[in-house]
């Protein structure tokens, strides 16, 4: 049985990138880029006005009765004549700059008046001025490889025109719930059964990461009804399966498994909750059996599943953010085991501050609406008191915390 560390070190030395496909600029936000794009020319593509005023020479400027207004050039107009000295063209915002020009005068700094432009001030060359290649140089790099895309990134590729981009693969991630007890979510419920959270549950932490979630449905607890789903499930990406993988008279998950050729990698992992937790190969493809227990699940999911399908899709950042709290109530801990502890976290005066977000039992699916992060006690650590410093995960983004408790 491995500790939480080497369940989740063994799990991701087992998995792979996937291939790379090509797919709209758009449909990529949120994707890895699987290759180097270079610029295809030069951006701007020429000297362009960053602002509505009046291109002018540098050292006309300024004249002591004005500079004759000899044009308009608008955005989008083509290209201009010449500029010649001692004149001024009006341009607008990202129109070419006239030959001859070298700055261009804000509106605001000048005065027209019977068909001159009178300026404030000197004028330095350059001023307001786009240069051609200033932001990319034709055969620079644009993005390298790994980037995740977003909407910068999307700005980017849009201004060079690129329509489709190579992206690594999403992952299809088939889920197969468990258990004779349970009922699809909208079907009419018998006594002694239960909806199944399980599916769907996995199926929005997968599309949360970025991958696409394939609902088998659910297995009963015979080994023919299992065979069935599993073997359809293995033809995905990753396989993930909740309940059936405990030592219960009617728990088949394993068995069934290593009848389709599966190669199990561990069994159970040193951790509180979630200890019935496996980790198997189909060649090359991960398969993850997790506790039935919803809040169990979820919590192995984001422990182990997810890091796995962030390395598959391409991603460098695998694990959430952690950060160093202080926690604000008792907690009841036997040494020997890995604890994960959904907290509350709040800051106050620079401090991030933890406090257990309700029961910790794995039957509650309300504290989870309640934590923002996760507290990992490691296994060597016994009872902890308030004012213990906590190492947390961090589940929101940009910390964005629901504050103190009431």
């Amino acid at each position: 049985m491995p500790s939480f560390e080497q369940a989740r070190a063994t799990i991701l030395e087992h998995v792979t990138v996937l291939g790379a496909e090509s797919a709209t600029v758009l449909g990529c936000v949120g994707r890895v880029l699987a290759a180097d794009l270079t610029a295809p020319w030069d951006m701007p593509r020429w000297d362009n006005s960053a602002m509505d005023g009046y291109a002018v020479h540098a050292a006309d400027c300024p004249a002591p009765a004005g500079l004759r207004l000899t044009g308009f050039i608008p955005a989008g107009g083509g290209a201009p004549e010449p500029l010649a000295r001692g004149t001024a063209a009006k341009i607008l915002t990202g129109a070419p700059m006239p030959a001859g020009a070298d700055a261009v005068v804000p509106v605001e700094n000048a005065e027209e008046r019977e068909g001159a432009v009178l300026c404030q001030g000197p004028v330095r060359a350059g001023a307001n001025v786009r240069r051609c290649g200033e932001d990319f140089r034709a055969g620079e790099p644009l993005l390298r490889a790994g980037t995740v895309i977003g909407p910068a990134e999307v700005c980017v590729l849009a201004s060079f025109s690129r329509v489709t981009i190579p992206v690594v693969r999403r992952a299809r991630v088939a889920i197969l719930s468990s258990g004779d007890e349970l009922v699809e979510p909208g079907q009419p419920l018998a006594p002694g059964k239960i909806y199944d959270a399980n599916g769907l549950g996995i199926a929005a932490a997968v599309s949360q990461v970025g991958g696409e979630p394939v609902l088998l449905g659910i297995a009963r607890d015979d080994p023919a009804s299992m065979r069935k789903l599993l073997a359809e499930g293995l033809l995905a990406d990753a396989l993930v399966t909740t309940a059936g993988v405990s030592a219960g008279d009617r728990d088949f998950t394993r068995e069934v498994l290593q009848d389709l050729s599966v190669q199990q990698v561990f069994w159970k992992v040193d951790i509180k909750p979630g200890r019935p937790t496996a980790f198997a190969m189909h060649g090359p493809r991960p398969v993850f059996s997790l506790p039935g227990n919803p809040v169990s699940a979820l919590l192995m999911f984001e422990q182990f599943v997810r890091p796995a399908l962030l390395k598959m899709m391409g991603h460098a950042e695998l694990l959430r953010p952690v950060a160093r709290a202080v926690l604000q109530d008792d907690y009841r801990k036997k040494p020997g085991r890995v604890d994960l502890v959904r907290v509350r976290l709040a800051r106050r005066e620079g401090t991030l501050l933890a406090w257990v977000a309700g029961n910790q039992e794995t039957g509650i699916l309300k504290t989870s609406l309640q934590a923002d992060g996760i507290a990992v006690i490691p296994a060597d650590r016994g009872p902890l008191a308030a004012g213990a410093p906590v190492e947390g995960q961090l589940l929101r983004a940009g910390m964005e915390l629901r504050g103190d408790p009431a």
